[in-house]
């Protein structure tokens, strides 16, 4: 690059010159660069792009300039000369007299260079000492706390709640900044060496504020790429708990400049309990705090836990209304039966999915759990090998997020029981208190008929959406597919509720039977009996009231909540997808995308052409050579060389392919989530901090420490 700048300049004197030598020496007037070149997302400072070329030059000018052809040349400064000068600059500083005229004797021979706009490399205004070793300072505070969240290493050491009255322990931080100064970082230990080691070096405010700095500064470069991308989509994951407070992860999604699709973690939302509150702070945080401008976010999901579902679809209502075009979907990372069980409005069912997750972890935290679960399996299933394997390669998977989840856990009901009873019963050493306890209580959960019934309507309501659901999170042919038989998925369950008494018959004839074996006894809910204590006619059978408390309105609400996430603006994308070569082979290229892109003309960068460009665009795959594949994905498809003669083709393919409901193709471009699973699963929950997790979790986001510290100081002066 520096080879290509001195030929642009014309500067065949600059030829031989290495790069070192040219940084060190020569700098180039932002004038000779592109608008586009030049990256202007800090207000502190001006970047240029990486790619950056000087392409502006008037190479004539000069001859019309009576002054320009005598301009003297500046000698060019070995680097020992360089360092002598700038060390005699930092010594003369403290003197008012000597700083003012060395600046004077700097601005008189500052002279640019005649052809091509090269200049020797200007001095800057000198810091005085005490400036110059203030950000030193911060530069080294800065480094430490970044270390600390790329290794997630907490602020706080020792819980002073531990340790005797009157006895001094240094938290992390100053731990890590008294290693530093043993080391041999001489600017920290100017600082420090008069300072009592009772005493902190860098109060918890300071603390505080440079983490937020640090915060900022590394969700911004993400940010500037989603910038740059224009479109994007917003998925939250479910609510966590940082320090005791509630927060809702958000991640973005956006197509990057190398055509590939990203999701990447840009922070945590406090949570609020009231969901019109929330709504607006979300709103307020990515318009305002962030900076992203919501007129170019094109889809929104929400994965949550039980019982949040609702005050998070006001949230995406409220979107909505604003901006038409953020889509309100599924998330690729979710099963669709899981999130519509997380969505049921029914306190029994809430209970249940967390009792699942309970047994899910028991098991999946003790190796030695899951080998008494494959003998137990193995016994109940001496008859039916095959299915004892495929449940014991099941128990090893992460099989609470299956599209057949609850299918899985009535086929181990028995296994499970039988299986805790055993630990929690067990006389002998062999589990420790924490495990026969926890055994002994999900034993007795699951044995619970209520339970039992909530698990088994749950498992038959959601089998007629399983097979959609799986083929949303399949490959591009199979979801486009997908969208044209949820008619037939409605159609199914508003036949279930007309005929809820024949088809609830069946399903509590399922749950008694499953009672029966594991010897439950078949009741109505202890709540329920204890509400009706004093009512004497009360004769509510236990068949009738799980069908008005349970079968009823899981069935209408999963009904309307397949509507609502499977708007029309939603199918009407779905079906662009025929776009994908792969799913206009099996349409026989009879497509016709002009009706459903219509919700995107605005975005695309020739509307008037739509309609020929994807004339051309069937006809390239229709006749194409014997030995080319039809691409099958979004992914191949933006990564094709002559994409760009698409233009409308490839805008079109950016937008759908950020979507929450499409996959993402390659596992190394969402490894955001990943992270953030990672990051909660290792870190205690009152040792986690939002700004140390982004830090985390974006630990190969480059930093730029100077601009942290010059930040610091304009804020904090």
């Amino acid at each position: 690059r520096c080879q290509r700048w001195v030929e642009n300049c014309r500067r065949a004197d600059l030829e031989d010159k290495t790069p070192d030598q040219l940084n060190k020496h020569y700098r180039l007037c932002a004038k000779h660069f592109e608008t586009s070149m030049i990256c202007r997302s800090s207000p502190y400072r001006t970047v240029l792009r990486d790619n950056a070329v000087p392409t502006i030059f008037d190479l004539t000018s000069h001859l019309n300039n009576p002054y320009s052809r005598h301009r003297k040349r500046i000698k060019e400064l070995s680097e020992d000369e360089i360092r002598t000068l700038k060390q005699q600059k930092i010594d003369e500083a403290f003197e008012r007299e000597q700083a003012t005229k060395e600046l004077n004797e700097s601005n008189e021979q500052n002279t640019v260079s005649e052809e091509g706009g090269e200049e020797q490399e200007e001095e800057a205004v000198p810091l005085t000492l005490e400036e110059r070793e203030n950000k030193d300072y911060l530069k080294s505070l800065f480094e430490i706390l970044i270390l600390m969240g790329k290794q997630n290493i907490p602020l706080d050491g020792h819980n002073t709640d531990e340790l005797p009255e009157g006895i001094f322990t240094s938290d992390n931080f100053q731990a890590l900044l008294e290693y530093r100064i043993n080391a041999g970082d001489e600017v920290l230990r100017k600082r420090f060496e008069m300072t009592a080691v009772n005493l902190e070096y860098c109060s918890k405010t300071q603390q505080k504020q440079m983490l937020e700095i640090c915060e900022s500064c590394i969700r911004e470069e993400t940010l500037r790429e989603v910038r740059d991308s224009h479109f994007f989509s917003i998925v939250t994951d479910e609510v966590v708990d940082i320090a005791g407070e509630e927060h809702l992860p958000v991640l973005v999604r956006f197509v990057d400049d190398s055509h590939n699709l990203r999701e990447e973690f840009i922070g945590f939302l406090p949570y609020e309990a009231d969901p019109e509150i929330l709504a607006v702070k979300f709103h307020t945080t990515i318009t305002e705090k962030w900076g992203l401008n919501m007129e170019y976010c094109r889809g929104q999901a929400y994965i949550v836990s039980s019982g949040f579902a609702s005050k998070m679809k006001v949230v995406a209502t409220r979107l909505l209304e604003k901006y038409p075009q953020a889509v309100y979907t599924l998330c690729s990372s979710c099963a669709l039966n899981i999130w519509l069980a997380k969505s049921v409005p029914v306190v029994g069912v809430s209970i249940a999915l967390g009792t699942i997750e309970e047994v899910y972890c028991l098991f999946n935290q003790s190796p030695q759990l899951l080998v008494e679960l494959d003998n137990t399996i193995s016994v109940l299933f001496q008859n039916n090998e095959e299915k004892g394997k495929q449940l014991k390669e099941i128990c090893r998977s992460q099989w609470t997020g299956r599209h057949d989840a609850f299918e899985v856990l009535v086929d181990l009901m028995q296994a499970l029981v039988l299986c805790l009873d055993a630990v929690g019963n067990d006389s002998s050493v062999r589990w420790n208190n924490f495990i026969a306890g926890r055994a002994f209580v999900l034993s007795s959960a699951l044995t619970d008929f209520d339970f039992i019934v909530t698990v088994v309507i749950l498992k038959n309501v959601l089998s007629f959406t399983r097979a959609f659901g799986k083929n949303l999170q399949g490959q591009t042919s199979d979801v486009f597919f997908a969208a044209g038989s949820l008619t037939a998925v409605l159609h199914s369950l508003n036949e279930v509720i007309e005929n809820i008494e024949v088809y609830h018959e069946f399903w509590f004839e399922e749950a008694t039977n499953l009672a029966t074996k594991l010897d439950v006894q078949i009741k109505l809910p202890g709540k329920f009996r204890r509400s009706q204590q004093g009512n004497l006619n009360s004769e509510v059978t236990s068949e009738n009231y799980y069908k008005e408390a349970l079968s009823v309105p899981t069935v209408e609400h999963i009904i309307q909540e397949l509507k609502d996430i499977f708007s029309e603006q939603h199918l009407k994308a779905l079906k662009c997808l025929s776009l994908v070569p792969s799913v206009m082979g099996q349409l026989k290229f009879n497509t016709s995308e002009e009706h459903h892109a219509d919700m995107y003309k605005n975005d695309l960068p020739n509307p008037d052409t739509l309609s020929a460009e994807l004339h051309c665009w069937r006809i390239k795959w229709k006749h194409r050579g014997k030995d080319i594949e039809l691409p099958t994905t979004i992914y191949e498809a933006l990564h094709l060389p002559d994409i760009k003669f698409f233009p409308n083709v490839y805008a079109l393919l950016k937008v759908l392919c950020i979507l929450p409901v499409m996959k993402v193709e390659n596992e190394k471009y969402e490894m955001g989530r990943k992270r953030l699973k990672a990051y909660l699963k290792n870190t205690l929950t009152e040792q986690r901090s939002s700004n140390l997790a982004l830090l985390n979790i974006n630990l190969d986001v480059k930093h730029d420490l100077d601009l942290m510290v010059d930040t610091y100081i304009k804020l904090y002066p």
